[in-house]
């Protein structure tokens, strides 16, 4: 009796994932090595940084970290140069980490500290966090759609110019690091891991504490509540010793952000604010008052109003949320950060160090892929491009440049509104039910 065999192309479908060959994205081909993909990673960056070294120049930064808000941190940490330190002798914009980060950097900076020696050793330690953002792309990639996808994904934002632009512009990166692996130790079941990273990510920036939501959903009831509960009291212990330090210089740093007049969204145009959203001079950091001052018109629409009409359409998508799975859990959690960054005030370009590495997780598609090259591009060419010819107007768009900011700010919101849209069409769709845990 004759005994049949599977094919040689059958085997290969049963071993490698999606039906495609195991050289193609497999170990035994490049493409597939995640490690020549890391080196390549961190390569580049770091051949950057050699090529366009970072200078500040009458108070403008060059090379490398031109644009970004290196320049402001050097000064802001400078200050502990006289014994100053955040939180105690001046308040800071910033949550407590980035703030004595930026602190002990510009100490170990040489003596005096150099911006240039300043920029590179938090550039790199930006680097290290994305990097760490590149493997946890995978990783959660791996996990929720496939090692092929997974590992298609980390090649995608390996060339993605907005992450690069990052890591020596700001401590977004880090924030984006902490969001990542707080959702990798949620996807994989492993709460209260996640739970302590997302309350150390919200020490770095509030917007990781959004993980609360999603656990509320995805999550039983006993579950969530310990999750929220670890949180909260991680957070509320640091600022409570903060507060108990000198609560007139920390309680800026809880409200200041949330103070500032509109920049950079249709709020903004509707406030007719064209500027950014900077502070004042360093100087105003020693004055409390100075972080509630309003730079720019005052809203027409309050933001009181904004947050109850995205804390509806937010209590409308959970209570329509259909899918269960992992999948879903992603997708609850990227819909919620659009729809807080949509409601929000302002609006900064390094948002993106967030948006991207979840949307790609969330939708990994040709057309997610096109719209964030989009979103990218209206982002820069918003900023920097239109206000770094606003130096002799104080950082204020005027006369013919208010027009392209105005279709470059509509085009963006639109693109994420987009985006919201395909993320609730997933919502609503119910998981297969091999998918389903």
């Amino acid at each position: 009796m004759k005994t049949s065999r599977p094919s040689s192309s059958g085997a290969a479908r049963s071993k490698t994932p999606d039906n495609l060959p195991s050289g193609a994205w497999g170990r035994p081909g490049l493409l597939g090595d995640f490690r020549l993909l890391l080196i390549l990673f961190v390569a580049f960056r770091l051949m950057l940084l050699m090529t366009y070294q970072p200078l500040l120049i009458d108070g403008v930064e060059r090379g490398v970290s031109a644009g970004g808000d290196f320049g402001t941190y050097f000064n802001l940490a400078s200050l502990s140069g006289q014994g100053w330190l955040p939180f105690r002798d001046w308040w800071s914009e910033f949550p407590p980490i980035p703030s004595y980060l930026i602190t002990v950097v510009y100490q170990l900076s040489g003596s005096p500290p150099s911006y240039a020696s300043f920029a590179a050793l938090l550039g790199l330690l930006m680097l290290i966090a994305d990097a760490g953002n590149l493997a946890l792309i995978r990783r959660i990639g791996t996990r929720l759609h496939g090692a092929q996808t997974g590992m298609t994904l980390a090649w995608i934002y390996a060339i993605m110019l907005a992450p690069t632009v990052f890591i020596w512009w700001n401590f977004e990166p880090l924030v984006a690091f902490c969001l990542l692996m707080a959702l990798a130790w949620l996807v994989e079941e492993r709460e209260i891991r996640s739970a302590v990273t997302a309350a150390v990510g919200a020490l770095v920036k509030f917007t990781p504490a959004l993980l609360i939501g999603a656990v509320w959903r995805f999550r039983k009831p006993n579950a969530a509540l310990r999750y929220m509960v670890i949180v909260v009291a991680i957070f509320a212990l640091v600022y409570g010793l903060l507060l108990a330090q000198n609560a007139e210089m920390t309680i800026p740093s809880l409200t200041a952000q949330f103070g500032k007049a509109s920049y950079g969204t249709v709020w903004a145009l509707i406030d007719g604010n064209y500027r950014t959203g900077n502070f004042g001079p360093i100087q105003d950091r020693f004055d409390p008052a100075k972080a509630s001052e309003l730079l720019g018109n005052p809203a027409v629409i309050s933001g009181w109003l904004r947050l109850v009409v995205a804390a509806g359409i937010g209590a409308l998508i959970y209570a329509r949320t259909r899918r269960y799975d992992a999948r879903g859990l992603m997708a609850f959690l990227t819909i919620t950060l659009l729809i807080f960054f949509l409601q929000a005030q302002g609006w900064s370009t390094q948002w993106q160090a967030q948006i991207i590495p979840l949307l790609l997780l969330a939708l990994p598609s040709r057309n997610t892929v096109l719209g964030l090259v989009l979103l990218s591009t209206a982002a820069f060419a918003e900023y920097p491009f239109l206000f770094i010819r606003t130096g002799e107007t104080g950082g204020e768009l005027t006369g013919a440049l208010q027009m392209p900011f105005a279709i470059l700010v509509v085009a963006r919101t639109l693109i994420l509104v987009s985006f919201c849209v395909a993320l609730y069409q997933k919502l609503r769709q119910e998981a297969p039910p091999e998918l389903t845990p």
